[in-house]
């Protein structure tokens, strides 16, 4: 069993549940500080995070990445413990062996191979791990990027482990990631009886052809790099079980993934002028859980498409699709920031698991990387 594979295995076995580090960060620590990374654990709330670095000079190459990992579900139905990492037939399961303890783990080897090799590289290595990416997000990468950003400490290059990967190791990288934009809206009627419509004004009719407008709406039609921009009703109420009441107010959650071709402000007008077209009174409020990012090819993606191809021979995809990542909170600083890790078909599923192979080739990828950039 390889180093990787070690390391992945006894990060499995610590149940992080998000916001949760369950001694992970301890694990890299420990690994790291020989090599001769200044350690600072920073936690906020009750959110632990880590900031290690090599070296004080430019430029600044960092891994990114969490701990924490989502709730295992019904563990009745995994075929083995989830928190028990299970070697079977070349892959590894177990929750959050794809996301993301198996980068973590190549993140480490690769850069314990890297510092033997190169010790004395230019620039600085560091990795910026939090255990609050699966839940709020609201005390992890974002807080440490604030303290970067006080003291003038920026990152040049940044490799977020997060599984990038469709069919093949490296055959994506995300190089951007959509904004996300969510609402909560609250239609106002009046509440009466089923059989006496002419004295209540039932909201749940009065939005209904407002919804179809919204759902309609042509809001972008993308660009390069982007889809289109999407929206999407998540969650909706209205009344309180009773058959024969007709409810005094409807609610709603929405949320938009968009492109850089619009802005939260020209989203939200647009939204508001629709609402304004209906006959009903509403109120919303609006929460922004990131803007869009892009790295357009530089030094950052040429490593990484380079090192994946003289690796496993895979010609790799550019891509901004899927959710958010925290490559949200440390593009807007400057960085080039792409994610790079294996393959996501089982991520947040019952019996996740990645290819064996796939990590040591995963280590071998972030090593070159780091010599393409550092050396």
């Amino acid at each position: 069993m390889s180093d990787t594979i070690k390391l992945a295995c006894d990060l499995i076995a610590r149940r992080s549940l998000t916001p949760e580090d369950a001694g992970c960060q301890k694990l890299l620590i420990d690994r790291l500080e020989r090599l001769g990374f200044n350690v600072e654990q920073l936690r906020f709330g009750i959110v632990d995070n880590i900031w290690l670095r090599r070296g004080s000079e430019a430029p600044l190459f960092a891994f990114a990445g969490h701990t924490d990992v989502v709730p295992a579900g019904n563990e009745n139905e995994w075929q083995s413990p989830p928190f028990k990492p299970t070697p079977k037939e070349g892959m590894l399961y177990g929750r959050g062996s794809a996301d993301m303890k198996g980068s973590l783990a190549a993140f480490v080897v690769a850069c314990e191979r890297f510092v033997t090799e190169h010790p004395d590289h230019k620039g600085s290595i560091a990795l910026l791990i939090t255990s609050d990416e699966e839940g709020a997000a609201t005390d992890g990468t974002i807080k440490v990027i604030d303290v970067l950003e006080r003291r003038n400490e920026k990152i040049d290059y940044c490799l977020v482990g997060e599984p990038s990967s469709t069919h093949k190791l490296g055959d994506v990288i995300k190089n951007g990631r959509r904004g996300s934009l969510n609402g909560w809206a609250t239609i106002y009627g009046k509440q009466g009886h089923v059989a006496y419509p002419h004295l209540a004004n039932n909201p749940l009719h009065s939005f209904a052809p407002i919804m179809s407008k919204l759902c309609a709406e042509e809001w972008d039609q993308g660009n390069d790099f982007f889809p289109p921009t999407s929206f999407q009703i998540a969650n909706m109420s209205a009344g309180n079980g009773i058959e024969n009441v007709i409810p005094g107010q409807l609610t709603l959650q929405f949320n938009f993934r968009f492109s850089t071709e619009l802005t939260p402000e020209v989203i939200k007008q647009r939204v508001e002028t629709i609402l304004d077209s209906g006959d009903f009174k509403y109120n919303i409020r609006w929460k922004l859980s990131g803007s869009p990012f892009l790295t357009t090819a530089g030094k950052l993606v040429d490593a990484a498409s380079e090192a994946i191809k003289a690796v496993n021979g895979q010609t790799c995809k550019l891509s901004t699709s899927g959710g958010t990542s925290d490559g949200r909170f440390i593009a807007p600083t400057g960085a080039e920031v792409i994610e790079l890790g294996p393959l996501n078909a089982t991520i947040h599923q019952t019996n996740e698991c990645v290819s064996i192979s796939d990590l040591d080739d995963l280590t071998e990828i972030y090593q070159l990387i780091l010599k393409k950039l550092l050396s």
